[in-house]
C-alpha cells in the first residue's frame, strides 16, 4: 500500500521544517503514520494478512523509536507533531 506521489508531496509539504526538508524526524513520523492508516484500512477487508501485518507492526515499531528520539530531543516539537497527527494522546 504505497502513498501516490501526490499525498507523499502534501505530508512532506505539511511537516517540513524548511524548504529543503524532506527527511527530518517529523516528516518521517508524518509519512509512516499515514501508510499505517492505510493499512489499518486495508486490514478491515483482509483480516488474515499475516505478511502485511508484520510490515504494519514494523513500521509502527520503527515511528515509536523516531518518536522517542524525538520527545527526548525537542520536546516542543514532539507534542506539536502528536497534536496534528493526532497520536499518543
Amino acid at each position: 500500500m504505497a502513498l501516490t506521489r501526490d499525498r507523499k508531496q502534501a505530508v512532506i509539504s505539511d511537516n517540513k521544517i524548511n524548504e529543503k526538508d524532506t527527511g527530518s524526524v517529523q516528516v518521517q513520523v508524518a509519512l509512516l503514520t499515514e501508510r499505517i492508516n492505510a493499512l489499518a484500512g486495508h486490514f478491515k477487508t483482509h483480516k488474515k494478512d499475516n505478511h502485511s501485518r508484520r510490515g504494519l507492526l514494523k513500521m509502527v515499531s520503527l515511528r515509536r523509536k523516531l518518536l522517542k528520539y524525538l520527545k527526548k530531543h525537542a520536546i516542543e516539537e514532539y507534542n506539536k507533531l502528536t497534536d496534528k497527527l493526532k497520536i499518543r494522546k
